[in-house]
């Protein structure tokens, strides 16, 4: 071999290992960014929206990571829609399932009738009687998830809707750091 052709072969090699490392870095360039920025300590650029309700809870978009600060009393709450209508709700990790309040239910367009409530399910509080139903699709932020099944309760049992492991076992990962909820679908 030349020694031209030596240092066309070296040439040539340099320039696919910097198309490597460039294609590398585009692939996860989104890891790169959020890594940079927690380093740094600057606030995530790929920020869509942050809100924070009377309670004080914030919650911000990025994408399909939905993170939820924890509100005063500790506690995970934040406004999803249901079947297209917004219903705030309280996120419980012990919670089997979606369970809605009957009003929610029916804010959400689940109407059921008291021989619907067959199923019995055992709560702090005892036992009770729920309608079993199944959400056309639950959002919150760009997360989405469709055919949930979830449980109805009885008119004036519960305050809260719980966002319970129907929903969020279906996510790809959901984990809490530093008093924030994070939801990744």
């Amino acid at each position: 071999m030349t020694p031209g052709t030596r240092r066309l072969m070296r040439e040539a090699v340099s320039w696919a290992v910097v198309a490597l490392i460039g294609a590398a870095a585009f692939m996860h360039l989104d890891a790169l960014r959020s890594g940079t920025e927690e380093l740094l300590g600057l606030p995530p650029s790929g920020q869509e929206s942050a809100r924070q309700d009377d309670a004080g809870v914030a919650t911000a978009h990025f994408g399909s990571v939905v993170e939820i600060k924890a509100g005063r009393n500790g506690h995970f709450s934040t406004e999803v829609e249901i079947n297209g209508r917004p219903i705030d709700v309280m996120i419980d990790t012990g919670a089997t399932a979606v369970v809605l309040t009957y009003e929610d239910a029916e804010r959400a367009g689940l109407y059921v009738n008291d021989s619907d409530f067959s199923q019995t399910v055992w709560t702090a509080n005892g036992s009770t009687r729920v309608a079993s139903v199944t959400l056309g699709r639950i959002s919150i932020g760009d997360i989405t998830v469709r055919d949930v099944p979830a449980v109805v309760t009885q008119p004036g049992l519960l305050k809260t809707t719980l966002l319970g492991m129907t929903f969020l076992s279906r996510l790809s990962r959901f984990d809490m750091r530093s008093g924030v909820l994070v939801l990744q679908d």
